[in-house]
């Protein structure tokens, strides 16, 4: 098992997401946009100085050890203008990103991110950039209507179109430990849970047409070690169940301590049913911290708020930092 090494400190920017939130209280490790955008020089509050929520997620992660800091972007949301405009609005250089990661492949998470690489690699930086993948990414996808037809989704950036762009290509299926060993990129996650059963009505393009493919067995979860605290795990949507994910985790790194998960948990439409399943299973984990947000859905927020309290759940939005 590759060997994920202890950060110092973890700094993580919500660049997209499907909510706006600067009027609600947060915890102390917690920024919200407002204050963050006032602190770096913001005069006057506006509608042409704020992000824009947009259905997708990308974060901006930056891990520090002694006097080394490397950045990854994990995922772009779902075009390229949002993206673009709230990385301009929060004042980002994006020449520090060292390494990009896709989490699976769905347009709201891949839509920003032939701009996004352009946005890393302007002026000539970053030359060899890494871009995590997993060969079966590159798949079309649809979703199967009730009628039985079939509504497309966009392919994300093909291995072609990302190599024109600057991005170094990494396609595999093997977990990944990358940037001095302070990130560790999963493999596929085991479905072990019997509730976790994948995305209804999700669909894949094969040379024999469209198959259903409720499983999108190409997503995987992304881990950083903090010191003291445990493992903080980037789950993008979760299709493959958040517990799934997390249990997978903990299997992967059994002497670090779940300490908190972000992301979407994709408990909304057709997978609300398992709300009461997923909640019970994740006071069984020992998370200190819980950051749900983008395809979580509302039910879920409040049975998560419910179950754990705010010092436990604090909703991710557009803008927002954690910092551990």
């Amino acid at each position: 098992m590759p060997n994920l090494q202890p950060v110092d400190r973890l700094d993580i920017h919500i660049l997209v997401d499907n909510a706006t939130d600067s009027l609600s209280s947060v915890p102390k490790h917690v920024e919200p946009e407002f204050s963050y955008l006032h602190r770096k020089g913001m005069r006057l509050l506006s509608g042409k100085c704020i992000c824009c929520a947009s259905h997708g997620l990308s974060c901006l992660i930056t891990a520090q050890r002694g006097g080394a800091s490397h950045t990854a972007l994990f995922d772009s949301g779902p075009e390229a203008d949002t993206f673009a405009r709230n990385v301009s609005q929060l004042g980002i250089d994006l020449g520090i990103v060292e390494a990009v990661v896709l989490s699976h492949g769905h347009w709201d998470h891949a839509g920003g991110m032939l701009r996004a690489i352009d946005m890393i690699r302007a002026g000539g930086r970053n030359r060899d950039l890494p871009y995590y993948a997993h060969p079966d990414m590159f798949r079309s996808r649809g979703r199967q209507l009730p009628d039985g037809g079939i509504l497309p989704m966009e392919d994300v950036p093909s291995i072609a179109e990302l190599t024109a762009h600057g991005a170094k290509v990494v396609s595999t299926r093997e977990p990944q430990t990358f940037l001095d060993g302070m990130f560790y990129l999963s493999a596929e996650i085991p479905r072990v849970t019997p509730f976790e059963t994948g995305l209804p009505f999700h669909c894949v393009k094969t040379d024999k047409g469209w198959e259903l493919d409720p499983w999108i067995i190409d997503e995987r979860w992304l881990g950083v070690n903090v010191a003291g605290k445990g493992l903080v795990v980037f789950t993008a949507c979760s299709h493959a169940g958040v517990v799934n994910v997390l249990k997978d985790a903990r299997a992967k790194h059994p002497d670090i301590p779940l300490y908190c998960v972000l992301g979407g948990f994709h408990l909304s439409g057709a997978t609300e049913k398992i709300i009461p399943d997923t909640v019970a299973a994740l006071r069984e984990l020992g998370l200190t911290y819980i950051a749900a947000g983008h395809c979580t859905g509302w039910r879920a927020m409040a049975a998560l708020s419910a179950a754990f309290g705010d010092q436990v759940v604090t909703p991710t939005a557009v803008g927002k930092r954690f910092v551990f």
